[in-house]
């Protein structure tokens, strides 16, 4: 029985969608590990979908797990298949796209359910990191939460190291690939949210999304986080907010396989 964290006191629990399909291109991560898929990479001995799946195990605010997208090839491993079933996580096909994705498994989960979204590479992710996000997104008056590290936290646990950035007014931030679904509304917002998220690696991309007047004061680093998360609102329908971690290993997932350096060295450390 792993190790259990949090003070998680909600009496409905969320369910946890871990999205683990592969590029259409060919993944980087898989490619140079010579795997069939990225969640199959090894990360200090264990393959990180398994990493992701004993984090969420081990966490006090989920009851159910349902695995998008995995390659069937990757059931061939031996220990993520082990782990899988030792989860009791569902698996379900992916769609075309990550919103295609989601779409497709909030299906299988009951409307009122509160439903966690993160990826199959976060191979740092922790039950603590789990606990403590939802006991806070939990709390907040929001639909849609979005989980968010400031910039110092990361270079904290590792310096120098090369991290997409949103600088706004109030402070520079990374994602931290979680996301929750507090109601209805929020599920709705997925499709907005999947749109804005292909533009991940390109702040200004989405600062232009948002409108040209959160542009100007992207560009000039007079938007705020409060001011972002209302753009959002308006534009989904739904109430966004954000929550802030101090975990700089939560904004840190494996994209590249200069990530998986970093990745062993933090787990070392």
């Amino acid at each position: 029985m792993p190790q259990r964290y949090g003070k998680f006191m909600s009496e409905q629990k969320f369910a946890a969608l871990v999205l683990a399909g592969s590029r259409t291109e060919g993944d980087p991560v898989a490619r140079h590990a010579g795997m069939v898929s990225k969640a199959v990479v090894p990360v200090g001995g264990t393959p990180m979908l398994a990493r992701v799946l004993i984090a969420i195990d081990g966490s006090l605010s989920i009851d159910r797990v349902t695995v998008v997208g995995l390659a069937e090839a990757a059931l061939r491993d031996e220990i993520l298949f082990k782990h899988i079933e030792r989860s009791g996580a569902r698996l379900e096909a992916g769609g075309d796209s990550p919103a295609a994705s989601v779409e497709r498994a909030l299906t299988t989960i009951e409307p009122g359910k509160p439903v966690l979204i993160t990826t199959a590479d976060h191979a740092l992710l922790s039950p603590r990191i789990v606990d403590d996000f939802l006991d806070a997104a939990d709390t907040a008056d929001t639909d849609v939460v979005i989980g968010l590290v400031p910039y110092e936290k990361v270079l904290s646990v590792c310096p120098g190291t090369r991290r997409t950035v949103t600088r706004l007014r109030d402070g520079a931030f990374c994602g931290c690939n979680l996301f929750a679904l507090r109601t209805p509304r929020g599920r709705r917002a997925v499709d907005f949210f999947t749109r804005l998220e292909q533009h991940r690696k390109h702040p200004a991309r989405i600062a232009r999304t948002l409108g040209v007047v959160t542009l100007l004061r992207f560009l000039f680093r007079r938007l705020t986080l409060a001011q972002a998360m209302a753009r959002l609102s308006s534009l989904t329908g739904a109430r966004v907010g954000a929550v802030l971690l101090p975990y700089g290993e939560a904004a840190i997932d494996v994209d590249k396989p200069d990530d998986l350096i970093v990745a062993e060295a933090l787990l070392q450390r």
